[in-house]
């Protein structure tokens, strides 16, 4: 049987804090755990630089929007189809992502990566009209679109069992990182200069990666067997023991060879996969619907309707994401994850209520004075809520119940399916404020109420249980 060291694709990428798997056994292979070493630690700084780099473009359009609709005369629709068409790049990544890794490897995706996300940021740096800005912006999400792949499916390669949930944990803790110092820079600086402070982890990751090895996994996939064993001892350090895991890592590669790409995707559209493909689909969806894309787009022109300062707000806003998100690593495995994500979905509901509340007392001229007030506690209230379980959990829950054989294809199918539907959230958003900001919000705390009603009924628990009863499991349902 398959083991969890070796699941390709993105499953691997997230996969979760199972540090509990063999808490209950005698047996709990000690020759699985090792401890941290310089090296590992390094190249999983130098693999994070890739998620930073999609939190500032993530955290880009926000503080840049009244910059650029100024300097270039954009219309709202204008400036809404620079906003959005990042996710139209970012699906081409998707789709580009698995077979990219596959075929120049982790390290050399990355490099490739950085280099063009750069030329991205340059091209907006010098943008003279829309279309120029347009380019840009789509080019660095079609970069963040593989980045959002390769990134954790490196670090999990790369790290051991008992340590690899707490690293790959955190890309999402880099992400609201970069998201938070683009807003930050982006209240002291001009646009253009924001893009060009956004080269920056491009930089230092495309330097530093020619000093991280590549993932043993791939490698060991290629039969590059004295690499492979080269590499692994380095990471593990040179007095670990790494035969068993050496050995687990070749019968797991062994085993996937067996069953080739064209099998995996068909298979994925099989009856007893239904369950697992409606719970990974469903939590994507409901995360993007749920209002997060938007809020986090264009967190400028919600505070700028409400009267609220346009530099302090969404500065605070990506702040406190920060801790929330350490808090969320922390808790994760300690509270379970239906838990987390039912009392993330709750505070998201009660907040984007309370957000459509101020814009209605707004519209109705009716105790206009509370709006800034209301909307600065419910949006503060909603980006902490999010970033409780929604933000992160569900890819956390798409590595565990995805089984190894459909993990790359059903992968492929829930990235394609969160960019696009960010598209089009982020697309139509302002035109939504347009119609009504108060029901836009109502819309949002629906969809939160929806989710915490799918979580309730579908979602399963997974604390404390291997893949493979959790697979088990759904496939039988």
């Amino acid at each position: 049987m398959e083991r969890d060291g070796v699941e390709e694709g993105l499953g691997s990428a997230t996969s979760p804090l199972l540090l509990a798997e063999n808490s209950t056994g005698e047996s709990s292979e000690p020759t699985g755990d090792h401890s941290i070493t310089p090296l590992l630690v390094f190249s999983t700084f130098v693999a994070l630089c890739g998620s930073f780099s999609y939190g500032c473009s993530v955290g880009y359009s926000s503080p840049a929007e009244s910059g650029i609709m100024e300097d270039l005369g954009l219309s709202v629709a204008a400036y809404s189809v620079f906003g959005s068409i990042v996710t139209i790049g970012g699906m081409i990544g998707a789709i580009l992502s698995g077979k990219m890794a596959d075929l120049i490897g982790r390290r050399g995706t990355m490099w490739i990566c950085q280099i063009v996300c750069m030329a991205g940021w340059l091209a907006i740096a010098s943008a003279q009209n829309a279309w120029c800005v347009d380019i840009g912006r789509f080019v660095v999400g079609v970069a963040i679109g593989i980045l959002t792949y390769v990134v954790p499916v490196y670090i999990s390669e790369i790290t051991p069992k008992n340590l690899r949930g707490r690293f790959t944990s955190a890309t999402q803790l880099l992400v609201c990182c970069g998201f938070a110092v683009t807003f930050f820079a982006g209240s002291i600086v001009g646009w253009r200069a924001l893009s060009l402070l956004a080269t920056i982890p491009n930089i230092v990751q495309t330097v530093c990666l020619f000093f991280v090895p590549e993932s043993p996994r791939w490698l060991a996939k290629l039969g590059r067997e004295k690499e492979f064993e080269a590499t692994l001892q380095r990471l593990r350090g040179t007095k670990s023991d790494i035969s068993e895991e050496a050995a687990d890592i070749r019968d797991a590669i062994e085993t996937l060879k067996h069953t080739s790409d064209e099998a995996r995707t068909l298979e994925l559209f099989q009856k007893r996969y239904a369950y697992a493909i409606i719970v990974g689909e469903g939590l994507i969806l409901l995360q993007t619907f749920g209002g997060n894309s938007a809020v986090s787009y264009y967190l400028g022109t919600i505070f700028d309707k409400a009267n609220v300062s346009t530099s302090v707000g969404p500065i605070v806003f990506a702040l406190l994401q920060i801790p929330i998100s350490i808090v969320t690593v922390l808790l994760m495995d300690l509270f379970g994850r239906r838990t987390l994500l039912m009392a993330s979905a709750t505070a998201s509901c009660l907040c984007s209520f309370l957000v459509g509340l101020s814009f209605c007392f707004q519209e109705l001229h009716y105790l206009k004075e509370l709006t800034p007030i209301l909307t600065v506690v419910g949006i503060m209230g909603f980006g902490c809520g999010f970033a409780l379980g929604m933000s992160g959990i569900p890819w956390v829950i798409m590595a565990e119940i995805f089984p190894v054989n459909i993990k790359a294809s059903a992968g492929s199918l829930v990235v394609l399916t969160s960019w696009a539907s960010s598209w089009v959230l982020t697309y139509t958003f302002n035109f939504m404020l347009e119609w009504s900001s108060a029901g836009t919000f109502f819309i949002f705390s629906g969809m939160c109420a929806l989710t915490i009603l799918f979580i309730w009924r579908l979602v399963p628990e997974t604390k404390g249980r291997t893949l493979e009863e959790i697979q088990s499991t759904l496939i039988s349902s």
